[in-house]
């Protein structure tokens, strides 16, 4: 790593250096680096993600992330980390460090209870803020149209991979697919999960956009509200303050939406939610919080009923979600 970062200008030979491993990714090795005048982040990409099953996907991501990060740069400075330079060579790339003290993750503060209204509403402004800067940009479009990558990362692992184990939803799962792939509409982050949230004193930032791409904007707004639903039943007792943050988040979302129908983008957005709920307990990447007996029965016969018959509004979706 040294040398990648001698070319990058972050290192000088001899220089005393110290690196601390980061932990809570899948996907990539995250390190901390300190020397007598900086500290900052180091990431690489691994091709296989440290999951139970297996799932490959290309290193080239790194470079899609560095691309992403750039850009949102540019439209919300203060919500994502500042790029400080790439190595292509060694596959890695530095940014910004961010401390825990003063940039919480939004995961933790969520399963402690801390179930903040205003972070869900700027986090929905920051998305569609991202989405619609990007809309009809043909030069984003171009840079990240790579359908191939989008599929080993997330569509084959989620959607593929679970139809497999629920015959009788196959083929809406399979559906799922080239929907998304079909309304391609701007530059989405991919990966919109509480654990890649920070919450810092100017708002919400944005972590780990490895799998951005050019795609349907319902995939980010889909993969946020299905953590927040997972998060009821994970803890029935705030499960009020759980929907209530789903609805504040999804409703003013929806009602910035220009760059298309806002009914439409809902309506691809309680589909992909569905499949969704049935990945994240059955594939490839399962959460790992939901332990009780009743739990898994419970996501898998409300996403299965909503992926056979499919709902358009995401409030009738979350008025059905009574856990016990």
């Amino acid at each position: 790593m040294l040398p990648g970062l001698q070319r990058m200008g972050l290192y000088q030979p001899d220089q005393y250096v110290r690196f601390t491993a980061l932990t809570g990714g899948v996907s990539s090795l995250i390190v901390k680096v300190e020397t007598p005048s900086l500290v900052y982040c180091v990431k690489r990409a691994l091709p296989q993600l440290k999951v139970a099953a297996l799932w490959e996907a290309p290193v080239r991501r790194n470079r899609d992330e560095v691309a992403w990060l750039q850009f949102a740069q540019t439209v919300t400075p203060n919500a994502v980390p500042h790029v400080l330079g790439e190595d292509e060579q060694d596959c890695i790339f530095a940014m910004s460090y961010l401390p825990a003290d003063r940039y919480p993750v939004w995961k933790q503060q969520l399963l402690n209870g801390e179930v903040n209204h205003s972070t869900a509403m700027a986090l929905a402004d920051l998305l569609v803020r991202l989405h619609a800067a990007s809309a009809d940009n043909l030069d984003l479009c171009k840079r990240f149209d790579h359908d191939e990558d989008f599929v080993a990362i997330r569509l084959s692992p989620y959607f593929l991979f679970t139809a497999e184990k629920h015959d009788a939803s196959a083929l809406a799962l399979k559906r799922l697919v080239s929907q998304t792939l079909s309304h391609k509409k701007t530059l989405i982050h991919g990966d919109v999960s509480p654990k890649n949230i920070l919450v810092g004193p100017h708002g919400p930032v944005l972590l780990d956009a490895e799998c951005a791409c050019w795609g349907d904007p319902a995939f980010d707004l889909a993969f946020v509200l299905t953590h927040l639903l997972l998060k009821a039943v994970c803890q029935p007792a705030l499960n009020h303050s759980y929907l209530k943050v789903f609805d504040l988040l999804s409703t003013h979302y929806l009602q910035n939406v220009r760059w298309e129908s806002p009914d439409a983008i809902e309506s691809r957005t309680c589909d992909l939610l569905a499949g969704m709920l049935l990945a994240r307990i059955d594939g490839k990447s399962p959460v790992e919080y939901l332990n009780e007996e009743w739990q898994h029965p419970f996501i898998r016969h409300k996403a299965i009923a909503w992926l056979n018959q499919p709902e358009s509004r995401l409030a009738d979706m979350r008025a059905q979600w009574n856990t016990p």
